[in-house]
């Protein structure tokens, strides 16, 4: 099964990539060389130079604009391009606003945001305005009124704006998609998915152990704990919904002829961070004193409009094996990649015993990995980077709709704050809005068809 790539890997697998990029002939990168996609960064950090990185594997988007605040990330990125024999781009990092400088530059198509979670919306809608393409990584929106803001957005814009959900283009998981759409699991009834991840090492942390050992966030941490800490502290609910309820979503057509109808949500105490912070820091370290809102793990379980339900899990404060969680199951059987299994009536060689999936996920290898495989391996998270912004590049290219759009943006985002109001109601139900304003109805699935 594929693993996600760890962070401190990131500039070892970002240099192999860069020097394979010279090698890699335009035919197998399969884009028409007379159109440019003409893009720009905001947000270079670890996880936008991953992005910028994949870019460079296509002749035909050229990286023409980047921006953040931090002056090293901006080197890295210009040290990125030069060695790939690029030209440099033009920066934008005087103040946090300057992002709005480089959205009105003409000479741009799209945008891929790549920011601290608050700032996702103001930058996406800023881009959108300019009448650029967003790419918008994960989770695209933190507010109820923040999915709603993209969506009339879009609707008043015509920009697109695409969810950069990566885990949509896992190799095991488009295999199921595959499974799933030719009928192998029967009609789908029940699916699980989440977020298992041990980020304690991510959440706290500083500069000289940047993974490992500090206990320090906010202004004295390192990376990602100096902003996404603070979330633990302030909110209970799924604060990570997407990489799991994406894929799942495909696999039942939401928004394209389903949709999701309610939630209710559950959260366990808070433990987790305040036993790390003293394990690693002592008892008398200040952050021992922070109270954690978010629960250790949080459960969420949607009920869909055509009688499918969807539990996601949150579990990032205890220590644990990475996990997604998936399981599919259907009247004809059951899928799950905890443990890499299957289980298919009058198909499975013995009756109610599991048999490994390998066979299967080979058997129905989806086409994108197929006709792909080699040029993806090592553009990160095991492959399914490269096709992520594939999809954008491609889309921003031939001025056509992405795959994974603004609805989808808004509605797998929407789970993190009404799985808030659920837990701070006693676990009561939740609508969970219509962002299509009925469009589901009668529109059809787009993704990896």
């Amino acid at each position: 099964m594929l693993t996600p790539i760890h962070r401190r890997n990131f500039i070892k697998k970002s240099s192999t990539a860069v020097a394979a990029i010279a090698l890699l002939p335009s035919m197998v990168l399969g884009l028409p060389k007379e159109k440019k996609a003409r893009l720009g960064f905001i947000g270079v950090g670890l996880r936008g130079r991953n992005h910028v990185t994949n870019t460079l594997l296509f002749p035909d988007a050229e990286i023409i604009a980047i921006c953040d605040i931090d002056p090293n990330a901006i080197m890295e990125t210009q040290n990125l391009l030069k060695k790939a024999g690029r030209k440099a781009a033009a920066v934008y990092g005087k103040n946090e606003q300057d992002f709005e400088n480089l959205v009105k530059r003409q000479d741009l198509d799209g945008v891929v945001i790549s920011t601290p979670w608050e700032w996702h919306v103001p930058m996406a809608i800023a881009a959108m305005n300019a009448g650029k393409y967003a790419g918008i990584e994960v989770s695209a929106t933190v507010k109820l009124e923040e999915s709603w803001q993209l969506v009339d957005t879009f609707e008043r814009t015509g920009s697109h704006c695409m969810i950069l959900e990566n885990v949509c283009y896992r190799r095991d998981v488009m295999a199921v998609l595959n499974m799933v759409r030719q009928g192998l699991f029967g009609d789908i009834s029940h699916l699980q998915c989440g977020y298992q991840h041990d980020l304690r090492h991510v959440k706290f942390n500083n500069g000289q152990q940047p993974y490992g050992g500090g206990v320090e966030f906010g202004e004295k941490g390192f990376s990602e704990a100096r902003w996404r800490t603070q979330h633990s502290i302030d909110r209970n609910g799924d604060l990570y919904p997407t990489h799991g309820l994406g894929p799942v979503a495909q696999m039942i057509n939401i928004n394209r002829g389903n949709q999701f109808l309610y939630l209710t949500s559950m959260a366990t105490k808070s433990a987790g961070l305040h036993k790390y912070i003293v394990d690693n820091g002592g008892e008398n370290h200040p952050n021992a004193k922070v109270n954690f809102k978010l629960g250790d793990i949080v459960q969420t379980m949607i009920k869909c409009a055509n009688g499918e339900t969807i539990l996601i899990t949150h579990d990032t404060n205890l220590p644990r094996p990475y996990s997604l969680g998936f399981r599919v199951q259907g009247t004809n059987g059951l899928w799950q990649d905890d443990g890499d299994k299957i289980y298919l009536e009058k198909i499975s060689k013995t009756p109610h015993e599991w048999e490994p999936d390998t066979e299967y996920l080979k058997k129905y290898d989806h086409k994108y990995w197929r006709e792909s495989e080699q040029v993806a391996q090592g553009s990160g998270h095991g492959g399914m980077d490269y096709f992520v912004i594939r999809d954008f590049i491609q889309a921003v290219k031939n001025r056509t709709a992405p795959p994974i759009d603004v609805y989808d943006a808004a509605a797998w985002s929407a789970i993190s704050p009404l799985s808030e109001e659920s837990i701070v109601k006693g676990s009561a139900p939740i609508p969970i809005p219509d962002f299509t304003r009925g469009k589901w109805k009668n529109a059809k699935p787009v993704f990896a068809l």
